[in-house]
């Protein structure tokens, strides 16, 4: 039990650092459409060879379907909810943008209904907390959005890292700037699509249920559509020059520590304890980066954005709470559904007693 809570504190420490270094590459000017497409060939260069050395006796052969839906997950998923992510940070800040993440399960769920992946079934606990949870999450958004109230940082640090790292003096006031308005709309409309990303991933997981292969095929896609992307806006040879700045670092710290050594962490803990363990740990990143953006970052945290972030994870909670409360009721409907007993040569069997084998204890 040590390892796997260990595992996702580590996660959700190192995705707090990944606003942080997000927030200072496109505070220093740097294109985040650029950012974007070396992040995710970072990524390709990393977990390539693991995909290949790891599955090398296992992968079946990737067919064309596989392909088309490894390019619409690298699309929804990759690069067009990180480039509307980074968009939003932008003009918000680190602790606001990581704030809306908590929108996820809502709206997973919402859409996941529409795919009719999900029921609703509105008269029991699980439906009605689902649906409850949904409206909290939606709430807390657009209190975010439309209420910032006064400044509650319980401390104030003299340290300012944009300050320090940017070109561009006028990137250290980005809070007085901050258009929450529009930033809200590109955070709340990335977790769409990485959403919708989710819904489509579960299909791919199904059908290719190789999890490294199918997770680079995920990344060498979205290389290709955000390097398009980033060059039909910016050719300039500059904003694609790395050196060794807060550009390299971000790139390479997204690449391979957030996409690359954390992903096989999560799947790790996901694989022992469940993604419902998994989720729990989220609202842990809204803590940690609040802290280190008031500490490094030179940002405030105001009453609107706490109280947002509130609601918002109460909303996660409820949802993960009804899902949590749903398997077992679906499993008995299931199995009552089942004939009581089936005559094989004149013996009978209860096939709806539940096997011993599964014990409380093992899970």
């Amino acid at each position: 039990m040590v390892k796997p809570v260990l595992g996702m504190v580590s996660f959700q420490v190192v995705f707090a650092g990944l606003n942080i270094f997000y927030k200072l590459a496109v505070s220093d000017g740097m294109d985040l459409r650029v950012l974007v497409a070396y992040r995710y060939l970072f990524a390709s260069a990393f977990l390539a060879p693991l995909a290949y050395f790891l599955e090398r006796k296992s992968r079946t052969k990737v067919t064309w379907r596989v392909l088309g839906l490894s390019f619409v997950c690298g699309l929804t998923g990759g690069s067009v909810a990180q480039n509307l992510y980074i968009a939003g940070m932008k003009v918000t800040t680190a602790t606001f943008a990581t704030a809306t993440t908590n929108l996820l399960p809502a709206a997973t769920f919402l859409l996941a209904l529409a795919f009719r992946q999900e029921r609703l079934a509105i008269r029991t606990f699980s439906g009605q907390a689902k649906v409850a949870g949904t409206f909290l999450g939606i709430g807390g958004a657009m209190l975010l959005t439309f209420y910032k109230g006064v400044d509650i940082t319980p401390w104030h640090s003299s340290v300012n890292l944009i300050a320090a790292t940017s070109h561009h003096p006028a990137a250290a006031g980005n809070e007085a700037t901050a258009n929450y308005a529009m930033g809200s709309l590109l955070c709340i409309t990335s977790c769409f699509f990485y959403a919708l990303w989710l819904v489509i991933q579960s299909k791919l997981s199904r059908e290719y249920p190789h999890h490294y292969t199918s997770t680079a095929l995920m990344c060498v896609m979205t290389t290709l559509q955000s390097s398009a992307f980033a060059l039909c806006f910016d050719r300039d040879a500059v904003q694609w020059r790395l050196r060794f700045d807060i550009r390299l670092l971000a790139v390479v710290y997204a690449g391979i520590m957030a996409s690359g050594v954390m992903l096989v962490v999560m799947s790790w803990c996901v694989k022992r304890r469940g993604p419902l363990f998994v989720s729990v740990f989220n609202p842990l990143m809204l803590l940690v980066v609040a802290v280190l953006s008031s500490l490094l970052l030179g940002e405030k945290m105001h009453l609107g954005t706490a109280l947002g972030a509130v609601l918002i994870v109460a909303g996660l909670y409820t949802v993960l709470w009804g899902k949590g409360h749903e398997t077992p009721a679906n499993e008995v409907a299931k199995v009552s559904e089942l004939p009581t007993t089936v005559n094989n040569d004149d013996k009978r069997v209860d096939v709806a007693a539940p096997p011993r084998l599964f014990a409380a204890n093992s899970i």
